[in-house]
């Protein structure tokens, strides 16, 4: 859905700028693209489109569509944002059944003024809630070294439990560049592997939780 982004999330490396018009004929490259490559799983994800009234969603259910169309078999997780809340836009993606809708959360709620600040944490749980009771796979990820205390990811954990989030990625937050927020803390292999215990023993049933980490990682493992 093109090159910019309409938020400004200080984790992240895509820019903000114009936004252009989504292309019609992107789903059909990426599901040819697909195909071209032989894959078995795809994960489908975008820039983050406030700009459009439905935050792209249509755009994501027509590339779900052509991928499947293209790569008959082919599992599919789409990575997507939080539709500013939209129900409706959401449904959108619900309704072509995807195998995997992933909505991150990133990082845990007391730093999204500094981290995710057009973002609401409260919104994302939403989010994953609706997609568990749609009878879809949920899967959230967030990362570690912002700032954050163990206990504030140990409610946070609890909370994705909460909403019945199926499968949850961490991972360390790693700087994109001198301009993004600084590395507060490097997380030992060690404190990693207590997070997807506790999380693993709240309930959660399938969590990767390691450095090197990140939102794809396996992610064709449980379809």
């Amino acid at each position: 859905m093109g090159s910019h982004c309409t938020r400004g999330c200080a984790f992240c490396n895509i820019g903000l700028g114009h936004v252009s018009p989504l292309d019609p004929e992107e789903p059909a490259r990426v599901g040819e693209a697909a195909a071209r490559l032989g894959l078995r799983h795809v994960v489908i994800t975008s820039v983050t489109r406030d700009d459009l009234p439905d935050g792209g969603a249509e755009h994501f259910a027509e590339t779900v569509r052509q991928v499947r169309a293209q790569v008959p078999g082919c599992t599919v997780e789409v990575l997507i944002p939080d539709f500013q809340g939209n129900e409706a836009a959401l449904h959108t993606v619900i309704d072509v059944a995807p195998e995997i809708i992933n909505h991150n959360v990133e990082t845990v709620p007391e730093l999204y003024t500094a981290i995710r600040p057009q973002a609401n944490f409260e919104q994302s749980l939403t989010l994953l809630q609706r997609v568990h009771d749609a009878g879809i796979v949920s899967k959230s990820g967030l990362m570690l070294g912002l700032g954050e205390s163990h206990e504030q990811v140990k409610q946070l954990l609890a909370r994705l439990h909460e909403v019945q989030c199926q499968i949850v990625t961490v991972g360390q937050y790693m700087r994109p560049s001198l301009k993004h927020p600084e590395v507060v803390e490097y997380v030992t292999p060690e404190d990693f592997e207590a997070l997807a215990c506790y999380a693993r023993e709240l309930g959660i049933p399938h969590v990767f939780s390691a450095p090197r980490v990140r939102s794809s990682y396996n992610a064709a493992m449980f379809v």
